[in-house]
This record gives structure tokens, C-alpha cells and sequence, in this order.
């Protein structure tokens, strides 16, 4: 062997060495969908005293994060998003009205005399006390704990520290220079503008002197949580800007197992399926690409745990899909290897290889760039999980790199040139290319009826959005979305009634074998409770399992952020391919891009699907798989047009000799997605039902839209064709 190739061997086994190390002593982290948990976003807004800037928010998140702890939330996780946004993580708690009640609180305390008990203020029992200023606040206070005493009779209390003892004191002795049963011997404890407790001073405290050591009892007949709350808030001390809530998700730990699970069915199933494909398509090369493929789930899922990537459910959809894509690398090295070795077979299958792996390099840099475009739009543009499905996604990209240039690259030049030519699987053209090539079809001839065809498509995916609208999810529109698990299926129109029986007539109830989920724009908190019951008697026992709650300004905006990633997207396959190819070939594959877009999109209106932040992860790799696949095909029209061959020749012959690596490709992605509707939940199940309509339609359309059209405008190009050998054949 040659020092480059040794050099590989060691490289390739370096890689696969630390990945098995990483992946075994290192623990994934779990998103919260995954886990069980509550995650909120909170903005800060300005008070009358106080900017809500980054470093108000800032000191906020110092006091959430006492909250957090002091509650005893393991493995609590909050961050600042932006400037005015707080993103808290708390895995195990799954009440929302709690965690947002104590966690959110604006928690400003203040003790204040009481100055009579005819007007003012309503107290703990109903009265009215009329309050002096405060005397003290809650930055006075170093210590707040929840207590009982059975000596002293049932319930809790809480028992508070003060910084300022004399403050405390001389409020105190003030209180006790009143009569026994007046008003003013009270001393009111003020928690948000609300009396929590106003008890009176002991008669044992003599009048002046007031009560010693800088300690008092805050009583009221507490059960233990409405003491330890409290005693939170007190501790963690107040607000320094009030806080709204803009997001909630809420997810049952048992639906994150199933989701796990699933995942994990779908990955081995569908790993397995494209192992036998394409070792019964590639033979020998293909037994070696399938174990490199097990070696790039190994290093991809190294590789996120190493940097502490978050695993979500979209996130671990992207892992698997990414499985399926990075087939294609190698799929477009074999099938450049056999027209190398078909053209010059006396120089044998190692330098057939070799030459492959060069020639088909630039055609895997155009996948990973135009994929590596969708996940990094996703990473910076959405929100929630679907940030992990980029993550992921980019990663598995660039994990394939690694799997097919270099460990599938060693084993093949290793092992490819001790086999005979017909064990390898590279020294035949293959069944598609040599039933393409004895039948020569002339599809370009019918250009102007798939042209119609396809029009046909958008006209009805356009009727669709028009007469049915896409039916945006709560993370698009704000509002509350809460699915429930019953003990028995229940039709969507039973669900419904109940419902409405509950209050919520106009609530969007939807029903499956898994459960019924309802979705409304004022669903409050405390009204899921109602709900549950209701469906209760109508399906046996319910219980949440998932909850959302997304602002209506956070929706207006998440909404927005979509329609701006789908915008840049296309905006950056437009530069991308303005630099690449002539202004008709770029124009005829974004003609052909958008068909592949307005089918989905009107697939889902038809069907009534939800549109939320899982359909724009599979609008974005629609979009980056379909751009790859016309990127591919307009290479080989470069190439065969720079022959001198007459233009649309050169548009045939580029789909028939490209079609066996875009059917390969396809259908490895396909085994993946196939798997992932069998095995995944009804998320899961939308995302992968529009991914197979998109690859499919993508891979269509790149025969029959970008290539008709490219010929229907190349009478309005003015440039002269490529010259001969300006551009190696890339796929």
C-alpha cells in the first residue's frame, strides 16, 4: 500500500477507536420530549423603574435559577435566549401551573403597619386593612424555610430571617404599643400586591421594644407545598423585571420512552433494509459500504454526545434520516467507479475506484453544502426542538463525510482489489443503467406534457390552500395544544362534544387510536383539568401526556421566522446556483424546486395535517435534497453538452445516465422514512409521510420539470455551450 492509503488505515481507525470510547462512557443528553419535563420561555418586560435589557434579564435568570434549585428540580437547565427572553428546562416537573407559578412569579414582598381595618386593602380572610408603606422588602429577608410543628397544632408555616433586624424590630414594637383586638397591633405581609398574611404581634412583646433576633412566622394554615412555594419565592427574592409567559411544553415521561423506542426500531429496521439493498446493488463494495455506514451511526452519535448536543424527538428523526442520506455519498462513488471501469477496464478496479472517489467528490461537496444550508437555518431560525433536528442533521452530514471519503474508501481499496470483478460489484453497469441504455428513451420528447402535468399537480395543491388552508399548529398560531391518552379510542366528533360540554366549543379536537389532542387560542391552564373530565366520560380514563402553550406574539413570530427560513433557503439555492451553473439552468431548477414545494404544502391542506416546526425541518431538507438532485443531474448536462451534443440530447442522455445513483439514493432515504411512519408517533408520522412525498416528487422533477423547462429556455440563453473538458462529470 501507499503512505497515503496507510495513512488513511490509521486515520479511519483513530476515528472509529475514540467514536466506540465516546459512545460507550458517555451519557446522551435528553431533551425534555425525550425525559419528561417542563420547559417555559419567559420575556422580561420594562417596569416603571427598570429597562428589561440583557443585563436586567440577566439578573432575572439568577433568581429563577434559586427558584429552580430551591424547589429541587434535578438537572434544572435555564439560559438567555436574545436579550429579553428565558428559556428553563426542568425535567421530572409536570405541572405547568406550578412550575410557572412559583418559577415566574414577579415574588415582590414587602411588610407593611397597618394603619386600621375599615377600607383599604383586602386581607387572607376577606377583610379590608388600610397599610402604611413598607416598612421592609424582600431584600431584607436572608432566609426563608417551610416548617411544622405538631405541638403547636397542624399545617405549615414559614419562618423568615431578617437582614435588618432593627427594621423588623421597631415595626414590631410599633405594632405592640396597640390595643389587643385593634387592627393597627397586625402587621400585613404583602407578597405581589396581595396580602398573604397579616397575624398579629404576640401580647408578650412588650410596646417599643418590639420582637428580638430579626425572625417571624409566616402562618395562614399552608399545606406543605403552599408553604415550600412560598418560602421559594421568599428566598429566591424578587423579580428585578416583572416576567410574561410566552412558551410552555409540557411532555409525559412515558411518551418520551415510546418516542425512544420507536426511534430506535426505525433506525435498526431501517439501517438493516438499507444494508440488503445495497449490498444486493453493490455486492462486495456494498457489504463494505453497509459496515462503514455502522461506523458512521457510531461516530455521528459520538459526536453529539462529545459536544453535548441535546437529543430531541425532530433530533433523533434527523439522526435517523441522516442514515438513510448518507448512502448517497457512496452510491455516487460505486456508480462513478463503474463507468470508469466500464470505459477502461484493463486498468483494473483499484484504479476504477480511485477514480471515483475523485471524480465524484464534487457531487458529494454540492449534497453536503445544500443540506448543511437547511441545518444551519434551522438551528438559527426555529425554535424548541426542532433545533436539534439541524443539529443532528448537520452533524450526520458531516459524519458521512468521514464515512464514505475515509473508512469506506480504506475498506474498498483494500479489500476491492484482492476480489474478482464480479464478486466486487463494480465491474458490471448494473440492472437499471443497462435496461436504460438498451432501451434509450426519449423523454425530453414529451417535454411540453410533463411540463402540463406538473402545472396540474400545483394547480391542485393551490386549490387546496385556498379551499381547505394549511392548519398552522399552536406553534404558528399561540394558544394552548394538550394531548391526552384515554383508556379506549373515542371518535373525533364524541371528543368534541365533550369539549364543548366542558366550555370550549370552538376548540380544534382531533382523534387516533393514541389518544385525542385539543388545540384552542384561549385554552387556559387551569381549564385542561375541566377537560380531562370531561373526555373522561366518554373514553374511560384520560390522562395529559403532552402539553404546549405558545404566546400570541411568540406565535406571530415563530410564523414568521418560517416563512423567512423557506425565504432564505430558496434565496441561498438561488446564489448557490447562480454560481454554479448558467441563469437557465438555475431558473429551471428552482421552476422545479417549487413544484416540489407547492405539492407537499398542498398535500398537507388537503389532508388537514398540522403545519408546526416538524413540517419546516421537512420543507428545508425537501428543499436540500431536491436542489442536490437537479445540482447532480445539470452537472452530467454540462458535461455531455460541452460533447457537442444538441442540448436536448444532452438533458436526455444526463437523466438516464444519472437515474441509477438518484433510484439508489432514493430508495436508501425511502427504507428510513418508510420505517419512521411504521414505528414513530403521529409527529414523526407527518414528517416522514412529507419527506417521502418530497423525495419522491423532488426526484421526479428533476427529469420532468427542471429538464423540459432548461430546454424551454435555453432558446433565451445566449451563451455559448461549456468547452470540452472544462468540467469533470460529478455524478
Amino acid at each position: 500500500m501507499s503512505r497515503a492509503p496507510i495513512w488513511r488505515a490509521v486515520a479511519a481507525l483513530a476515528v472509529i477507536a475514540i467514536s466506540i470510547v465516546l459512545a460507550l462512557t458517555t451519557a446522551p443528553r435528553l431533551g425534555l420530549d425525550l425525559r419528561g419535563g417542563t420547559r417555559l420561555v419567559f420575556e422580561t418586560r420594562d417596569s416603571p423603574s427598570v429597562k428589561a435589557d440583557a443585563a436586567a434579564t440577566d439578573r432575572a435568570l439568577n433568581v429563577l435559577r434559586q427558584r429552580a434549585d430551591a424547589l429541587g428540580v434535578v438537572d434544572p437547565t435555564l439560559v438567555r435566549s436574545g436579550e429579553r427572553r428565558i428559556i428553563v428546562e426542568l425535567p421530572g416537573v409536570l405541572d405547568p401551573r406550578q412550575a410557572a407559578e412559583v418559577i415566574g412569579r414577579t415574588a415582590q414582598l414587602a411588610f407593611h403597619p397597618v394603619l386600621g381595618d375599615r377600607t383599604g386593602t383586602p386581607d387572607e380572610n376577606g377583610g379590608r386593612l388600610e397599610l402604611g408603606p413598607a416598612a421592609l422588602t424582600g431584600d431584607g429577608v436572608t432566609d426563608a424555610v417551610e416548617q411544622n410543628d405538631p405541638q403547636r397544632g397542624p399545617g405549615w408555616w414559614v419562618s423568615i430571617d431578617f437582614r435588618d433586624e432593627a427594621a423588623w424590630r421597631e415595626l414590631t414594637g410599633t405594632a405592640a404599643c396597640a390595643p389587643a383586638n385593634d387592627a393597627r397591633r397586625r402587621i400585613a405581609i404583602v407578597l405581589d400586591k396581595e396580602v398573604i398574611s397579616s397575624p398579629p404581634v404576640d401580647p408578650s412583646v412588650p410596646c417599643g421594644s418590639g420582637i428580638p433576633g430579626g425572625t417571624a412566622d409566616i402562618t395562614g394554615s399552608f399545606t406543605y407545598e403552599e408553604a415550600r412555594d412560598l418560602a421559594v419565592l421568599i428566598k429566591g427574592g424578587a423579580l428585578p423585571v416583572p416576567l410574561s409567559l410566552v412558551e410552555q411544553r409540557t411532555v409525559g415521561p412515558t411518551l418520551g420512552a415510546a418516542a425512544i423506542e420507536a426511534s430506535a426500531e426505525a433506525a435498526v429496521t431501517g439501517l438493516a433494509l438499507t444494508a440488503v439493498f445495497i449490498v444486493a446493488v453493490y455486492r462486495l463494495a456494498g457489504l463494505l459500504s453497509a459496515v462503514a455506514l455502522a461506523c458512521y451511526g457510531v461516530i455521528s452519535y459520538a459526536a453529539l454526545v462529545a459536544m453535548g448536543a441535546t437529543l430531541t424527538l425532530p433530533g433523533l428523526a434527523g439522526f435517523v434520516l441522516a442514515i438513510g442520506m448518507a448512502i448517497d455519498a457512496n452510491v455516487l462513488v460505486f456508480e462513478r467507479a463503474r463507468e470508469e471501469y466500464g470505459q477502461a477496464p484493463r486498468r483494473g478496479l483499484r484504479a476504477a475506484l480511485e477514480r471515483g472517489f475523485r471524480n465524484a467528490w464534487s457531487a458529494i461537496a454540492d449534497s453536503n453544502v445544500t443540506t448543511l444550508i437547511a441545518a444551519g437555518l434551522l438551528f438559527w431560525l426555529a425554535s424548541g426542538p426542532v433545533k436539534g433536528f439541524g443539529v443532528t442533521l448537520a452533524v450526520g452530514v458531516l459524519a458521512s463525510l468521514v464515512s464514505a471519503m475515509l473508512i469506506t474508501r480504506v475498506l474498498t481499496q483494500f479489500v476491492i482489489g484482492r476480489a474478482g470483478p464480479r464478486l466486487s460489484g463494480l465491474a458490471s453497469a448494473g440492472a437499471v443503467r443497462t435496461w436504460l441504455t438498451g432501451r434509450d428513451p426519449r423523454l425530453m420528447r414529451a417535454g411540453k406534457v410533463w411540463l402540463g402535468v406538473a402545472a396540474g399537480l400545483v394547480a391542485l395543491a393551490v386549490a387546496g390552500l385556498v379551499a381547505r388552508g394549511l392548519n398552522f399548529g399552536v406553534e404558528f398560531t399561540g394558544g394552548r395544544l394538550v394531548e391526552f391518552a384515554t383508556a379506549r379510542p373515542v371518535p373525533a366528533d364524541v371528543a368534541g362534544q365533550a369539549v364543548a360540554r366542558a366550555g370550549f366549543p370552538s376548540a380544534v379536537v382531533q382523534a387516533s387510536g393514541e389518544g385525542v389532542s385539543v388545540r384552542a387560542a384561549r385554552l387556559g391552564a387551569d381549564a385542561v383539568t375541566g377537560i380531562e373530565r370531561a373526555l373522561e366520560q366518554v373514553a374511560g380514563e384520560a390522562s395529559k401526556r403532552r402539553e404546549e402553550f405558545i404566546g400570541p406574539s411568540l406565535g406571530d413570530e415563530l410564523r414568521r421566522n418560517a416563512l423567512v427560513a423557506l425565504g432564505v433557503a430558496v434565496a441561498l439555492q438561488l446564489l448557490y446556483l447562480a454560481v454554479r451553473f448558467r441563469w437557465t439552468f438555475g431558473a429551471a431548477m428552482v421552476l422545479a424546486l417549487l413544484v416540489d414545494v407547492m405539492v407537499v404544502a398542498g398535500m398537507f391542506a388537503w389532508l388537514g395535517k398540522p403545519v408546526d416546526g416538524v413540517f419546516l425541518a421537512a420543507m428545508l431538507t425537501i428543499v436540500g435534497y431536491s436542489v442536490n438532485d437537479k445540482v447532480v443531474v445539470f452537472d452530467r448536462v454540462r458535461e455531455l453538452w460541452a460533447a457537442r451534443r444538441p442540448f436536448p440530447d444532452a438533458v436526455n442522455g444526463a437523466i438516464l445516465q444519472t437515474l441509477p445513483r438518484t433510484v439508489s439514493t432514493g430508495l436508501g432515504a425511502l427504507f428510513i422514512l418508510v420505517a419512521l411512519m411504521a414505528f414513530g408517533g403521529d409527529s414523526l408520522r407527518d414528517f416522514a409521510m412529507a419527506l417521502v412525498v418530497g423525495i419522491v416528487t423532488g426526484t421526479l422533477s428533476s427529469a420532468f420539470v427542471a429538464g423540459p423547462a432548461a430546454i424551454s429556455l435555453s432558446r433565451y440563453d445566449r451563451q455559448p455551450p461549456p468547452e470540452p473538458g472544462r468540467k469533470r462529470p460529478t455524478g
